[in-house]
């Protein structure tokens, strides 16, 4: 690619993604399992991003090389890699935001629940540090599966004394970036210009596109579009999978959904009006403690969790549907917490 070329793209994603950095506070950044694969991608995306000006990253192995590849990018913030245990207080400390994608990916034929027992105990121990260097901080929850490492996180925190339900998020921002891509190829529009909000949780039939309230709106759509529209977003994840031959999941998809989210979430500490963006959180708006919706974010986290708003039919049959999975997986969550 020309020198200009990647100028050009560079800008391009800057102006869709990220805003201005002048006169913001500094911000340090802390990416937990950095060497994987959405972890080293989305490291690359912060980099980028000119709100932060300190980036951590960490991981159990081969971080001094990713931190070293991507400290060489012109771009003001400072990064510094750490590895291990011996290194995760250092790495930690001082952090206003910090995203876990650590754990293992999802391989063919393998649910997100298969992947909890690993998942859930690196969730555990990394929260448990959080807990003690940065207790203040932002957590953007990656790990899957995230409708059981949310509430992991939330008793470690509460176990810590240091809980607020304000500063925690699972970041379900890929199956909104999914859906508006799908919408979009099958309405016809600009996907610029597309937003579909998602509910619920953030696996399978727990994932809830919410067409209805999708702008640009249009009538072009049948109820059977509709309906495979939510079965590939639900299924989404699973395309990438198969698609990949089982040599991989959604990794850059999942990176680029993990910067918006973590860019959302430094506007709103820094004061930017009206960041609204959908996220797994704690909440009131169902019988549920931890429901995935519109957030409105600001600089404590979060300043209100947004209502579903009108649903359709089909909408509220698919909201009843995925209740009972839904908190299946928050119990089994604090379940684990709490076993030992």
């Amino acid at each position: 690619m020309r020198p200009s070329a990647m100028r050009s793209a560079a800008q391009l994603l800057r102006r869709r993604s990220y805003s201005s950095a002048s006169g913001q506070p500094e911000r340090k950044v802390a990416i937990l399992g950095a060497a994987g694969g959405i972890g080293q991608p989305l490291a690359l995306l912060m980099k980028l991003n000119p709100l932060v000006s300190s980036l951590s990253l960490y991981d159990i192995a081969a971080t001094p090389g990713v931190a070293a590849d991507v400290s060489h990018i012109n771009s003001p913030a400072l990064v510094k890699g750490f590895m291990g245990d011996d290194q995760l207080a250092e790495a930690l400390e001082g952090a206003d935001l910090v995203i876990i994608p650590a754990g293992v990916p999802r391989k063919p034929g393998m649910t997100r629940d298969d992947l909890f027992n690993i998942n859930a105990g690196i969730v555990k121990n990394l929260c448990t540090a959080i807990a003690k260097y940065c207790p203040n901080a932002l957590i953007n929850m990656i790990s899957n599966p995230v409708n059981s490492t949310v509430p992991i996180a939330a008793e470690v925190f509460k176990k810590a004394g240091t809980y607020d339900e304000k500063k925690l998020f699972g970041v379900t921002t890929l199956d909104v970036v999914r859906a508006r891509t799908f919408y979009a190829g099958k309405a016809n529009v600009p996907v610029t210009g597309v937003n579909v909000p998602v509910v619920g949780g953030h696996a399978g039939i727990t994932i809830l596109p919410l067409f209805s309230q999708a702008t640009p709106s249009t009538n072009a759509l049948s109820s059977e579009d509709i309906k495979a529209l939510t079965k590939r977003t639900q299924e989404g994840g699973t395309e990438v999978v198969e698609a990949k031959a089982g040599k991989g999941s959604a990794t850059l998809s999942m990176a680029y959904a993990g910067a918006v989210f973590g860019d959302a979430c430094l506007k709103g500490l820094n004061g930017v009006p009206d960041i609204v963006e959908c996220s797994y959180v704690q909440s009131t708006i169902t019988e549920l403690p931890f429901f995935a919706s519109k957030v409105r974010l600001g600089k404590n986290g979060v300043e209100e969790v947004l209502g579903l708003g009108e649903l359709s039919a089909f909408e509220k049959e698919g909201l009843e549907s995925l209740k009972g999975e839904l908190k299946s997986s928050i119990d089994k969550g604090i379940a684990f917490a709490n076993a030992s």
